[in-house]
Formats: structure tokens, sequence, C-alpha cells
């Protein structure tokens, strides 16, 4: 009996523990069922995400640059085709390696490495690198064929900028380079392998309006790496169009000019309008060279001559504007009353101040002349004379109206201002007054005043467009066609019959008999142009070397004085006026105006102010 109570007492601890196993099977069952249902249908979507970024890349698609014409609709920066080879960090355990093995395939250079892993230590390790660009299709196939040795690996076809004018546009178009650790900010089209935004020029002053909206792909993935198939693609949207008011081939025609002296820039811009059709500055560069790797040499000779290639002298370029300067003192007389077609001086070829002699340029004199004859023959005492009655603040105050000492806002922003001194500024610079010989000096465009050629082109298409404040553009930013812009800016504050004496004594300087620009007159009346001549003094010849017979010329390049001219053309009823500056150059103020001449000549022909693409009929 006591044994099969004792059976039956361990059937019943059996049968309780295999109720309890059995219930915490049940319960462990229970909590993964409701684990597994939780994960399938509350996180399902967010897991089903997770499983498609393991196998869905998504990528950005860069967007095509906007081009940049000119006023007719040619190309000055357009895009082509460029196969480059791209490597992503994390895709590949030893990017050094992964590039040796690529340089059996195609010609790497030691730099390219280096830079490669610098931007690898930068940039997250997903961001594509570009390793190398402008590939043949040679060079496409090789990689190709050999991706399988090659992990991380990818080819793809980008675009490259162009600059079909090279050369002559290259101030003023600018180029693209590469962005670096300064220029990042939140855009991310900046974070593309091998993206380019615009570092001078108009490339740069309208780099987000160029660069346009980036699109994305999602494509799937195999599980190293290669791309299967295309999920979805939202494109990119390219980058505006510019049109420039420049013509192409007046701006060719200029920059081609002026190669022919050392350093020389120059600016033709629309009398009425404002709109520059030429804005050259010579020597310059081929921008294309700034896409394709400039070589060290043509870099370390550009960066070091004594020209500055590099500078757009047209807009950047600060001189002693001279004898053009002298109509704005000749109007400061005329608003003062201190002018009138009577008034005359005598020079006997110096003007005495106190115990100081100031020269004119012609040794002799010019006999008595009124205002006209002193502008025609460029006569430096009948403004000495009518400066110290002026005062330094009458003709800095006519300065000023008329576009000088200050920056015209143009779309450039490598623009620079010039200076107009007076008594504040003098005070300002050094704490020193003013003194009445400055005025002097400062009455033949010497001294401490500065213009640059786009400054003096507005001064002199204030003059002939009847005192309109017109400003220079290159765009339409923001403007109307440039037809529309015909008397649409401010009326200044200035008689048309003090223009009139002014305008008489510049159509005299070039087209009579005793004018300083006489020899580079057009015949042609139709065509006619007018003008000022000037010579920037940049040393003082000292008076031992005077008799010793030392001329501006026999004096070392960097010694000699600037050459030159303001003019309008055609005089009779202008339309296109120019600035040229020589600088340095040979023979004074002659150098400068035959160069006008022909610029001007050639705008005539071409007539840009007739047609504009996308403008109103």
């Amino acid at each position: 009996m006591k044994s099969i109570k004792s059976e039956q007492d361990h059937g019943k601890l059996i049968s309780r523990r295999a109720i309890i196993m059995g219930t915490m099977q049940t319960a462990a069952l229970g909590v993964l069922g409701g684990r597994l249902a939780w994960l399938q249908v509350a996180q399902g979507s967010k897991y089903r995400t997770l499983s498609d970024k393991n196998r869905i890349n998504v990528k950005m698609l860069a967007p095509s640059r906007g081009t940049i014409v000119d006023r007719y609709g040619v190309p000055l920066a357009v895009n082509g085709r460029n196969f480059r080879v791209l490597i992503v960090p994390e895709q590949v355990k030893d990017i050094e390696s992964v590039l040796r093995a690529l340089q059996s395939h195609i010609d790497l250079q030691e730099s390219d490495i280096r830079s490669v892993l610098k931007e690898a230590k930068r940039n997250a390790k997903f961001v594509p690198i570009e390793v190398k660009d402008d590939l043949s299709w040679d060079e496409v196939a090789k990689i190709e064929v050999n991706l399988p040795d090659l992990p991380g690996l990818s080819t793809d076809v980008g675009q490259r900028r162009t600059y079909p004018f090279a050369d002559a546009t290259a101030h003023v178009v600018g180029y693209v380079g590469a962005v670096n650790e300064r220029e990042i900010d939140q855009d991310p089209l900046l974070s593309l392998p091998g993206f380019r935004i615009g570092k001078t020029g108009i490339e740069k002053k309208f780099d987000k309006e160029l660069r346009g909206e980036k699109g994305t792909a999602q494509v799937e993935v195999n599980v190293v790496g290669r791309e299967v198939r295309e999920l979805d693609v939202r494109d990119s949207h390219s980058g505006e169009r510019l049109i420039l008011t420049l013509d192409g081939e007046l701006q060719r025609f200029t920059q081609t000019r002026l190669a022919q002296e050392r350093s020389a820039s120059a600016v033709i811009m629309d009398a009425h309008t404002g709109a520059v059709y030429t804005l050259a500055s010579s020597p310059a560069f081929d921008p294309n060279l700034f896409i394709s790797g400039m070589p060290f040499d043509i870099w370390e000779q550009l960066r070091t001559d004594a020209a500055h290639p590099l500078v757009n002298k047209a807009i950047a370029g600060q001189y002693p504007p001279a004898s053009t300067f002298k109509m704005v003192v000749a109007l400061a007389g005329l608003r003062a009353g201190l002018v009138n077609s009577n008034r005359t001086s005598f020079c006997g070829g110096h003007f005495q101040y106190g115990k100081d002699k100031f020269h004119c340029w012609k040794k002799h004199g010019h006999g008595r002349v009124d205002v006209m004859q002193a502008i025609q023959h460029s006569c430096d005492v009948f403004f000495y004379e009518l400066a110290v009655e002026l005062g330094i603040e009458k003709i800095a105050r006519e300065a000023r109206l008329f576009g000088l000492g200050d920056k015209l806002g143009f779309e450039l922003t490598e623009e620079s201002p010039g200076l107009v001194p007076d008594k504040e500024w003098k005070l300002g610079y050094n704490g020193r007054k003013w003194q009445v010989g400055e005025t002097i000096v400062t009455s033949i465009g010497q001294g401490s005043l500065l213009a640059t050629p786009l400054q003096m082109a507005v001064m002199t298409a204030r003059m002939v467009n009847g005192g309109y404040a017109v400003k220079p553009w290159i765009t339409s930013n923001g403007l109307a066609p440039n037809s529309k812009m015909v008397g649409k800016w401010p009326k200044m504050d200035v008689k048309q019959s003090h223009i009139e004496m002014v305008l008489k004594g510049m159509e005299d300087v070039v087209n009579d008999r005793g004018g300083t620009a006489y020899a580079s007159r057009i015949v042609d009346e139709e065509l006619a142009f007018a003008g000022k001549t000037g010579t920037g003094q940049v040393q003082r010849i000292t008076m031992a070397q005077r008799k010793a017979g030392v001329k501006n010329e026999d004096l070392d390049w960097k010694q000699r004085h600037h050459a030159l001219f303001v003019g309008y053309a055609p005089y009779k009823n202008p339309r296109y006026v120019c600035s040229v500056v020589v600088e340095h150059g040979v023979g004074g103020s002659k150098a400068a105006a035959p160069i006008a001449k022909e610029i001007l000549l050639e705008a005539q022909r071409r007539a840009p102010h007739k047609a504009m693409v996308g403008e109103e009929s």
C-alpha cells in the first residue's frame, strides 16, 4: 500500500511539472508571437524602410549649369560632356591600394592620389569623390572592364564648363573652380564630386542663379554595390541662362587691339542706356586652363607678370584721370559762374602761385585761350587759375556728380571705387590740412585723384547724353531691355548750354587741326568722333633729367606715364562712349587715341544698340 501511494504522489509531481513547463512554454510562445506581431504589424513600415536602405541608394543629380551668352545669343560659357571616375570610401577597405591598381589602367598622377586621400579624410564616407575627370572613351572602357577588381570605383558622365571666347572674355565672364572649405554652405550640391562654383566675374556674381536645383534618383544595387535598376527619378532643374549686354565680337576685336600694348584696358558703353558693349583688359588669360588644370609654369607666369593679367583693369585698375578730368573742372567753373564764353586766360608756359611754379605741358605756353580752346589744346594753366578760384570742394562735388569717387553698383564684384580727394578726406587720411597746391594739381587730374576706366566712360556718357545720371550694367538683372532705358535715368542738375561748350572743346580735340588728337580723326563726318586725351604722370621727370634730354619713353616701363583717352561717336549724334587706358604707353596720350578710333569705328559698324536677344521689338 505504501508503495502504491508513493507511486501516486510521484505521478502527481510529474503532472504538476508538466503543467508548469507547458504553461511556461505557452507564455514564451505568446511573448515571441506578440513580439513578432509587433515587429511585423506595428513596426513593419520602419523595418521595411531600413531594409530598403540596404538595397536602395539615393543619388543626388547635379543640375546643368546655366549658359552665358552675349547680346546676340552667342555662347560665352557653355557645358560639354565630361567622363570621370569616382570612388566611394565606405565601399573599399584600402583606398590607396585601389587607386594604385587603377594606375595600371589610366594615367593617374601621385598628386591625384594625394588629393583623393585628403578628400576622403574631410568628407563623410558615403560621399563619392572624383578621382579624375576628362577621361577619354578608351580610359572609360578600361575602367569598366576591370571594375570587378576595382571595388568602390565607378565611371560617370558629368559636365565640363568651357569658354569659347577664351581670353577675350576671361575677365568679364570669369571661370568656375572646385569648392574649397571656406566656400562650403548649406547647399548639398556643393558636396557632389567635382562640383564647380563661380570664382570670378559673372560666374561668381550670379553663381546661385547659374547653379540650378538638384535632382534625385533611387537606384537598386546588389550586394557589391553595383546598380541593378533605376526605381525613381526626380529631375534636376538647369540654372538660369544669362544674357549679357556684351557684344562678343566687338569684345574680341577690342581685346585683340589692346594686345598690341603691353598693358591696356578699354570700355565701350551706350551713352543713353548704360549697356556695356565691351569691357576689355589686356593681357588676359585663358579661363579654360582653370578647368582642365593649369600647368605650374603658366600659373607662375600669370601670377608674377608685372602687367597683372589676372586683374580686370577696366573696373579694378585705378589711375589718375589726367587731362580727361579737365571737362569736369570746366563744368564746375561754368556752374559757379567763373567761366563763360568770354573768359580767357593767358598761358605763358607756367602758373605762379606764391613761391611755387606749376608748368604747362607745352613749354612756351598756348597764349590766350578760352574754355573751349583750353580743352582742345589741353592747356594746363587755364585750369590751374580756375582751380584756385573754385577750391577743391566745388571740384570734388562736380566730380562725384559725374560718377567719380565711388563704386557705380556694377554687377562685377571686382569693381574699385576710385578716389575724389577733398579737405575732409585728407584730414582723415593723414591728419593734415588741404593745401591750395593740391587743388592746382587735382585740376589737371593728378595728385591723389583716381578713377577706373569704367568710371571715366560713365563720366563721358553723362556729359554727352544731355546730363542724365546713367549707370553701367552688363546683365538684364532687374532692368528692362536696353532700348527701354533711354531717358529713364535721373536728370542731373547741369545746364545744357554748359555741356555744349565742353562738347565743342572735345570735338575740336579730334577734328580741329590744333587738337591734341587730330592725327586720330575719322574723316567720314557721319562716323567722326570726339574726345579728350590725357597723360597720367607716374614719375616726375626731374629738372636735371630734362636738361639731360631724358624723355618719358627713355624711362623704365613701370616709370613711364599712362596714356588715356575718353571719347564718343558719332559726335553729331552721340551713342557710344569709350575710355582707353594704356599703362606706361610710349608717346604719352598719343598711344590711346588711335585705339579709341579703331574700336569706336568697329562699334559703329556693328551697331550693337540696335538688337539684343530677348528684347521686345
